[in-house]
């Protein structure tokens, strides 16, 4: 009886613990879904939609995935100061083809809504971007 006293909070503990530390399991940084905005200015902004991976050497992805659904180019960080660029080739208004480069900073790496913001430039026009990372859960 005394020994079935003791494993029932032992066990609740084990549970308790395994559940808190589990939580904070994300994987890279970058892994997943971002969505924000880039523009020249406050007012006109485009949305921005952004899917990320990390295999442990390369960063693949997509932008806009629903609409253009474009690969990202030439992408890279550097985990030495958490810094992201990338390019990828889209379309203006006319149907035109543009390369478009970012070139980003990951803050709030702690957290699970990061952001990844920087400069975004497409042919002649520079802006900047702004992307808050999806929550997962």
């Amino acid at each position: 009886m005394q020994a079935r006293f003791f494993q029932i909070p032992t066990l609740a503990a084990v549970c308790l613990f395994v559940s808190l530390t589990s939580r904070g399991q994300e994987g890279h940084p970058l892994v997943g879904s971002w969505h924000g905005d880039w523009g020249t200015d406050g007012a006109a902004r485009n949305d921005l939609t952004v899917i990320m991976d990390w295999d442990g050497k390369q960063l693949t992805g997509l932008v806009n995935p629903v609409t253009d659904r474009t690969r990202l180019i030439d992408a890279g960080i550097d985990s030495s100061n958490w810094t992201v660029r990338f390019s990828v080739d889209l379309t203006d208004s006319s149907g035109n083809a543009m390369r478009c480069m970012a070139d980003g900073k990951l803050d709030d790496l702690g957290s699970d809504r990061r952001t990844l913001s920087g400069t975004w430039t497409c042919g002649v026009i520079e802006g900047d971007f702004r992307l808050r990372r999806d929550r997962d859960y």
